[in-house]
């Protein structure tokens, strides 16, 4: 028996179009003059995707997890990733416990995973092992400690950052982990008027408080919501051409791939695509997916997703170059009739 989906309504549209404006709003007076930035990490949560931060240090990505989850209510916990830890510090472990009585019996102590919003702080600074702590908490949003799987509660995401810069004594996270991040955010340097506002916002006697500006059930609402906008098969098309074209042995790609990447994007960066492009509309107000939704978010979805050649790196170009000349090579399919 074929299922009826109920159309989104403009009432609907407009109320999470407001509720999503004043979170963007609250977010951006506390992380000032990174609109780009605070608009990427939305899209992440409304598609209930793990996000990857990457930029220098003092630039704003620990700031922007933690307003994220004031704004929201949500339970925010921070792991320091380092080379001495283990993933039992992530998950936690069975501990040994005394009743009332005195009888010794082994008790779940959760470890910092157990929350909302995950900070992983410089991912790249812990071992392989302890990375690959965070794969299951991010693909199933549960863990298995001791042969018991445990959920983790609902909304979940894990944002990690990363200094691009000071590379010594750090563990580059694998392709397959990188995959699984929805999107990669780069933090740019702000400009000199926003630096400048910066400090005189930030050095003064009064203290910065985040303002609740949506609940956590809300936030879900949200989350269900943006599943549901419609996405045209001619979108779905034009998102398969592009993540096809990523792939040096397609006849789609550009001459410029076939030359300077070595792996292109696996199915997930189609999935991605879709979902951040929903979430992108539906930011706008709108009940349908664009094109130009598509090209607004295959930045951060596709920077992170390609693997480029020596020559890329030897010609100085970089993956969001690539990104750029996939764009400007695949044009948008024409919808039907």
């Amino acid at each position: 028996m074929s299922q009826t989906v109920t159309p989104i309504t403009e009432q609907q549209l407009v109320a999470a179009a407001e509720s999503l404006g004043a979170l963007k709003a609250e977010i951006e007076r506390r992380v000032f003059g990174q609109s780009d930035l605070v608009l990427q990490a939305i899209v992440g949560l409304l598609a209930r995707g793990n996000i990857l931060i990457e930029g220098q240090p003092g630039l704003g990505k620990t700031l922007l997890v933690k307003v994220l989850s004031e704004a929201l209510a949500m339970q925010f916990s921070r792991i320091q990733f380092t080379p001495d830890l283990m993933p039992a510090d992530i998950t936690g472990s069975q501990t040994l416990a005394h009743d009332e009585h005195g009888r010794a019996n082994l008790e779940f102590r959760a470890g910092p995973i157990f929350a909302n919003m995950v900070l992983a702080d410089e991912v790249n600074r812990a071992t392989p092992k302890t990375q690959s702590a965070l794969l299951e908490a991010m693909q199933e949003h549960s863990v298995t400690v001791a042969g018991t799987k445990r959920d983790l509660p609902a909304p979940f995401i894990v944002a990690a950052t990363q200094n691009p810069i000071e590379m010594e004594g750090t563990y580059p996270l694998p392709e397959a982990q990188l995959d699984r991040f929805l999107l990669k955010l780069e933090v740019q340097f702000p400009k000199f008027e926003d630096l400048r506002e910066i400090g005189l916002r930030t050095t003064g006697s009064t203290e910065s408080t985040t303002n609740v500006v949506m609940t956590r059930e809300q936030l879900l609402d949200l989350q269900a919501l943006t599943r549901e906008i419609v996405v045209a098969p001619h979108v779905a098309e034009y998102c398969a051409q592009i993540t096809m074209a990523t792939h040096p042995s397609s006849p789609q790609a550009p001459e410029q791939v076939r030359r300077f990447v070595r792996y292109g994007a696996s199915p997930r960066a189609m999935q991605a695509l879709i979902l951040a492009g929903r979430a992108y509309a539906l930011l706008s107000g709108r009940g349908w997916v664009s094109e130009d939704d598509v090209r607004a978010v295959a930045h951060p979805v596709l920077r992170h997703r390609m693997i480029p050649t020596f020559d890329a790196k030897l010609e100085s170009v970089t993956n969001n170059d690539l990104v750029d000349i996939l764009l400007g090579s695949i044009a948008p399919v024409r919808a039907a009739g």
